[in-house]
């Protein structure tokens, strides 16, 4: 296990150099200058020239590069364009507030669809797997954006139930219903998709895994249902565990639209805001941070498989 934990970790530092390429590199390949927009249109040369040399964007994309990466490694993002402030510092308060907002989309989703697509294993062909199957397929099929808007319209405009956006202090409380009120729309948003794949993921491996030749054997031993679910959850958990890891870092780096939609100050907020202005030091911070939150996620979700199905390790 040692031995296979370490291969993982290494495997993941050229995919982590892989990551910081492109997320340098396309930030580049958008159009506009960042540098025009802090400036007034009829800014002469001279004024933009000293201010690209101020933020080292008259140097080569490959030296730019190797001096952003050295002083990433170092825990340095670099400076707003637009603020002045320091990009580490504007992704750690955003970064906070998406984790909060994911992990509980995460927690809801997560529970929801194991149940339901472990009940709708149980019983396929059944009017409860068509069932959890539709819900499913229309949770998947749903724009999450589209779905956040409806809700504004219905909780907030007309019946004036909820919140439309933002947060309700920078300090949130738990246990203060006047904080949690404004999680409740874009939490519920944002697990509809993993609702959708998780379920029907699920669904499909308990199925499997309920017509194998061992199940079989245990129920004609006598051994009560429940403990045969129980082998077969644990013997369908390795696929499902792949998917709720894909989802919790699509939550965590895919809620760009969500966030917008309800102005929650996340990271995905604070990335729509950085390519309006085309804060390219905000741009690449917050992309390269979710990117890797991502990766570690992935990495996390493939060691906690193999300690759950030896075969992974061998493979």
């Amino acid at each position: 296990m040692f031995g296979y934990v370490v291969r993982r970790l290494l495997s993941a530092v050229p995919i982590a150099l892989g990551v910081s390429m492109v997320c340098f590199a396309l930030v580049y390949l958008a159009p506009g200058d960042p540098v025009q927009t802090l400036l007034p249109p009829d800014a002469d040369a001279e004024t933009v020239d000293r201010l690209k040399a101020l933020y080292g964007l008259d140097r080569p994309l490959p030296i730019q590069y190797l001096d952003w990466l050295w002083r990433v490694a170092h825990g340095d993002l670099g400076r707003s364009i637009a603020t002045g402030r320091e990009v580490s510092n504007e992704i750690a308060r955003s970064l906070g507030n998406t984790v909060l907002l994911a992990a509980l989309s995460v927690l809801i989703a997560f529970s929801i669809a194991f149940v339901m697509g472990t009940i709708a294993g149980r019983r396929v062909g059944t009017v409860v797997d068509r069932l959890v199957t539709g819900v499913a397929v229309l949770g998947v099929s749903i724009p999450n954006y589209w779905l956040g808007i409806v809700l504004v319209i219905i909780f907030a405009v007309e019946l004036m139930a909820l919140p439309a956006s933002g947060m309700a202090s920078d300090h949130f409380d738990p246990t203060s219903w006047d904080h949690l009120q404004y999680l409740v729309l874009p939490v519920f948003t944002l697990s509809m998709i993993p609702v959708g794949i998780i379920a029907r993921t699920t669904r499909a491996a308990v199925s499997e895994m309920m017509n194998q030749e061992f199940i079989v054997t245990l129920r004609a031993n006598g051994v009560p249902e429940w403990r045969v679910l129980r082998h077969a959850l644990k013997n369908a958990l390795p696929p499902i565990l792949a998917v709720m890891g894909l989802q919790f870092g699509t939550l965590m780096g895919g809620s760009i639209l969500v966030e917008t939609v309800f102005s929650w100050p996340g990271s995905g907020y604070l990335l729509s805001k950085a390519i309006l202005t085309r804060d390219i030091p905000v741009l690449q911070g917050t992309i390269l941070v979710l990117a890797l939150i991502f990766v570690a996620t992935n990495l996390l979700v493939d060691l906690l498989q193999s300690s759950l199905d030896p075969r992974i390790r061998r493979a």
